[in-house]
C-alpha cells in the first residue's frame, strides 16, 4: 500500500491539538463556574472545529492519500507530522464529541472546584494527537503521555478509598505494553535505517515501503510486538485484567476519557500495523481471531455474574471488542468496514451507558444492582437513554451498531465460515441479555431499602440535556450511516487490498 498526501490549506489538526492542550494549561489556575465555561466553550469549538474536518474532507480521494498534511522536523528522525483520512476524521469527530459530554458531565457530578477539567482537556489534546499523525515514533511519545495523564486521573480522581492496587495493576499493563511499543518502533526505525544508509525514519508512509515478505523473522517479531502493545490498549483477552478493576475504582466522570484510549488501539493497528507488516498478519491472523472469539464469550458470561453496573460495563467493553477484533482479523472489505463502524458505535454507546450510570450514581451512591430499583420514577429519561444506549452495543436496528455488526458478520462468515461466526453472534446475543438484565434491575425493578436516602427529585436540566444528546446522537448516527460509511469507504478498500492475494477478495466484495 502507497501512501501520498495533499498539504493542509489551513492548519485544521494544528488546532484540534493545540487548543485543548492551551486550555487545559490555562484551566490549571482556574475553578469553578469559570472553569466550566471555557472548558465547555473550547469544547464546543472544538466540536465545530472537527466538524469543519469532515466537512472539508473528500471522500472521493483514493486509497492511501492522506489529507490536511502538515508536518516539521523537531529532532533527528522525531518528526511531527499529521494528516488523516477518512477512519481518522471518523475518530477525530468521536473525541470531540465524547470529550464534550464529559465536560458537561462533570458539571453534573460538581467537581469543577478541581483542576480535573484541565486535565481532561489535555488528554483530549493528546488522544487527538494519536489520531492525526502518521509517524509512529510521534504516536508512541503521545501513548506514553496518555497513560501518565489517565494514571494521574485516576489517583488524584478515584471513587474508592484505595486505588493503589487498581492503579498499580493499569500501569503493570500499561508499560508493558508501552514497552512493546517502544521495542517494534525501534526494530522498524532500524531495519529502515539499515536498508537506507543509516537515514532513520519512523513515517508510516517510508515504513509501509520496507517490505517485510512472507516467514519474514523480523515482519512476525514487529507484528507480535505492535499487536500486544494494542490489544492490551483495546483490551483483548487475555490482556484485559486492568480494566474491570479500573472501571470500578476509578471516576465515572473521566471514564470515557479513558475509554477513548481503548479506540487509539484499534486505530493502531489500522494506521499502522496492518500496512507495515501485511504478511504478518495475514500468517498469524488466526492467533488474534482465536484471543478474540474466546473473549467475547469470557466476557460476556462473566457479565453476567457482575454486581454492579461499572464491572458489567466493564465486561461489556471486553466481550464486544472480541467482536470489533473478529471484524479486523477477518481481513474482508466488509469485516474491515464493520469493525471501524463498531469502534465508532461503542465509543458512543459505551459512553452513553457510563455517563447515564455515573448520574444513578449520582443520586443513589450506588451501582450494585441489588440495591437499585425503579430510577424510572425519577428519571426516566435517564433509562431511555441507557436502554438505547444498550440496544446500540448488540446492533438492533435503528442504532449505529446495526450496519455495524451485519457487517462484521458477514465478512466473518466468508473468511471463517459457521464456527467463528455463530461464536460472534451468540456472544452479543449473550450481551443483550446482560444489558437488558442491567436495565431491568437499575430503572424498573421494585426500588432496595435505601431508596429513602435517594435524591428523588424530578430530572434536573443538565440530566435532561445529556441523556437527550446521548439519543439523538445514537438514532441518528444509526438511521443516517451512509455518511459515515462513504467516509471509510476509500481508507477500507486500501486495506482490503493488501490482502487480496490471500482472500482472493480483489476489489473488497459487494455489500
Amino acid at each position: 500500500m502507497t501512501f501520498s498526501e495533499i498539504p493542509a490549506a489551513s492548519p485544521l489538526l494544528t488546532m484540534l491539538q493545540l487548543f485543548p492542550l492551551l486550555t487545559g494549561l490555562v484551566l490549571i489556575k482556574i475553578r469553578g463556574n469559570a472553569a466550566v465555561a471555557l472548558a465547555g466553550i473550547m469544547a464546543l469549538a472544538q466540536m465545530l472545529l472537527a466538524v469543519s474536518l469532515y466537512a472539508k474532507f473528500d471522500v472521493h480521494q483514493a486509497a492511501g492519500v492522506m489529507q490536511f498534511a502538515a508536518r516539521f522536523q523537531i529532532l533527528g528522525a522525531f518528526h511531527y507530522h499529521a494528516a488523516v483520512d477518512g477512519i481518522g476524521v471518523m475518530f477525530v469527530l468521536l473525541t470531540s464529541l465524547i470529550s464534550l459530554l464529559s465536560v458537561a458531565f462533570v458539571l453534573v457530578r460538581r467537581l469543577h472546584e478541581s483542576s480535573i477539567l484541565a486535565v481532561m482537556m489535555m488528554i483530549q489534546s493528546v488522544i487527538t494527537s494519536q489520531f492525526v499523525t502518521v509517524d509512529l515514533l510521534w504516536f508512541t511519545c503521545m501513548s506514553f503521555l496518555e497513560v501518565v495523564m489517565v494514571a494521574y486521573l485516576t489517583k488524584r480522581w478515584p471513587t474508592f478509598h484505595d486505588i493503589q492496587p487498581t492503579l498499580a495493576r493499569y500501569l503493570q499493563f500499561m508499560v508493558v505494553g508501552l514497552l512493546l511499543l517502544v521495542f517494534g518502533t525501534l526494530v522498524l526505525g532500524w531495519n529502515y535505517a539499515d536498508a537506507n544508509a543509516g537515514r532513520w525514519s519512523f513515517s508510516l508512509y517510508e515504513l509501509a515501503t520496507l517490505g517485510f515478505g512472507a516467514h519474514d523473522m523480523v515482519g512476525t517479531l514487529v507484528f507480535f510486538a505492535l499487536f500486544y502493545a494494542m490489544a492490551v490498549r483495546i483490551p483483548l483477552f487475555p490482556f484485559h485484567g486492568w480494566l474491570p478493576a479500573f472501571m470500578l475504582h476509578g471516576n465515572v466522570a473521566v471514564a470515557p476519557i479513558y475509554l477513548l484510549g481503548l479506540k487509539v488501539g484499534v486505530y493502531g493497528l489500522l494506521r499502522f500495523v496492518f500496512p507495515i507488516v501485511p504478511h504478518a498478519v495475514w500468517e498469524w491472523h488466526m492467533v488474534a481471531t482465536v484471543f478474540a472469539a474466546t473473549g467475547v464469550f469470557y466476557a460476556a458470561f462473566l457479565a453476567m455474574r457482575q454486581q454492579t453496573l461499572r464491572e458489567l460495563l466493564a465486561f461489556a467493553v471486553i466481550s464486544h471488542t472480541g467482536i470489533l477484533t473478529i471484524g479486523l482479523f477477518s481481513l474482508h472489505r466488509m469485516a474491515f468496514e464493520g469493525a471501524v463502524l463498531l469502534a465508532m458505535n461503542f465509543g458512543l454507546a459505551i459512553t452513553g451507558l457510563l455517563l447515564m450510570t455515573g448520574m444513578v450514581w449520582q443520586r443513589t451512591r450506588t451501582t450494585r444492582l441489588s440495591k437499585l430499583g425503579g430510577m424510572m420514577d425519577y428519571i426516566p429519561i435517564v433509562g431511555l437513554a441507557f436502554l438505547v444506549a444498550g440496544l446500540a452495543i448488540v446492533g438492533m436496528p435503528g442504532t449505529p451498531g446495526f450496519d455495524a455488526v451485519h457487517f462484521v458478520l458477514e465478512g466473518s462468515i466468508k473468511r471463517f465460515g459457521a464456527l467463528v461466526t455463530v461464536a460472534a453472534a451468540l456472544g452479543n446475543l449473550v450481551a443483550a441479555g446482560f444489558l437488558l438484565r442491567a436495565f431491568q434491575q437499575a430503572f424498573l425493578a421494585n426500588p432496595g431499602v435505601e431508596s429513602k436516602r435517594w435524591d428523588t427529585n424530578p430530572t434536573y436540566p443538565a440530566e435532561m440535556l445529556m441523556a437527550s444528546i446521548v439519543i439523538v446522537v445514537t438514532v441518528t448516527a444509526g438511521f443516517y450511516s451512509a455518511p459515515w460509511i462513504a467516509l471509510i469507504d476509500q481508507p477500507i478498500q486500501g486495506l482490503a487490498g493488501l490482502f487480496a492475494d490471500y482472500t482472493g477478495d480483489v476489489q473488497g466484495g459487494e455489500h
